[in-house]
């Protein structure tokens, strides 16, 4: 009972960690330049901003964002049933 009990805290202080880490993410920017394309993502996986041909592609942009956040829900369900299984929740 009490390891289930101690299991929950460590839980709940890995999930407040996580959400300082993805707060500090949130800021960092990373921007790559290939040729006549330039992408810049912010840490936490977010692509701020798309340039081709010194041409904003704000649609583009959207497409991707929407995109990682599908591939993030599909590995969240992943491994939080992964989690589930070896905490014995």
């Amino acid at each position: 009972m009490f390891d289930k009990v101690k299991q929950v805290g460590k839980m709940a202080q890995l999930r407040s960690s996580a959400k300082q880490i993805q707060k500090a993410l949130s800021k960092e920017r990373i921007s790559v330049e290939k040729g006549r394309v330039m992408v810049v993502v912010r840490g936490n996986q977010e692509v701020e901003e798309v340039v081709i041909d010194n041409q904003p592609q704000p649609i583009v942009v959207k497409a991707l964002n929407e995109a990682l956040k599908k591939s993030q829900k599909v590995a969240a369900k992943r491994m939080q049933g992964l989690a589930s299984d070896l905490l014995g929740f």
